[in-house]
C-alpha cells in the first residue's frame, strides 16, 4: 500500500497514481486542469468547526488529530476511507492539500489513517 502527501500546488509527477484532493475548499489560483485531479471527496476533509477550532484557536495537533478521526469514524467518513484505502491497496494514492505543513495537517492525518 502506498499513500504519500504533497502539496497541490506542486506539478503532478508520474508515480503520483490517483491524485486525491482532500481540502474542502478549491485551492486558489490554482486551475482544475492543471491540477490533474482524480477524486474530490469533501467529505473526507474535517468539518468547518474543526478546522476554525484548529487554526483559529491555535488548538494542539494531537487534539485536532483525535477529533478528525473521529470525524472520520462516523459512518458517510469512513465508507470514503475505506474506498480510498481500496485504491490504496490497488496502487498508490496521493493525497493532495494546499496546507503548507502537510506534516501537522489534515492530510498527514489521513495518510496514517489509511495506512494503518
Amino acid at each position: 500500500m502506498s499513500v504519500r502527501v504533497r502539496r497541490v500546488y506542486e506539478s503532478p509527477e508520474p508515480d503520483d497514481g490517483v491524485r486525491v484532493l482532500v481540502d474542502r475548499l478549491w485551492p486558489r489560483g490554482l486551475a482544475k486542469d492543471a491540477a490533474r485531479v482524480d477524486a474530490w471527496p469533501r467529505e473526507l476533509t474535517p468539518s468547518t468547526e474543526l478546522r476554525r477550532w484548529y487554526r483559529g484557536d491555535g488548538g494542539s495537533y494531537e487534539e485536532f488529530r483525535a477529533r478528525y478521526e473521529a470525524e472520520l469514524a462516523a459512518p458517510e467518513a469512513a465508507e470514503l476511507v475505506d474506498r480510498v484505502r481500496d485504491l490504496a491497496e490497488r496502487g498508490t494514492v496521493t493525497l493532495l492539500t494546499a496546507s503548507k505543513d502537510t506534516g501537522h495537517s489534515h492530510a498527514g492525518v489521513l495518510a496514517r489513517l489509511l495506512e494503518d
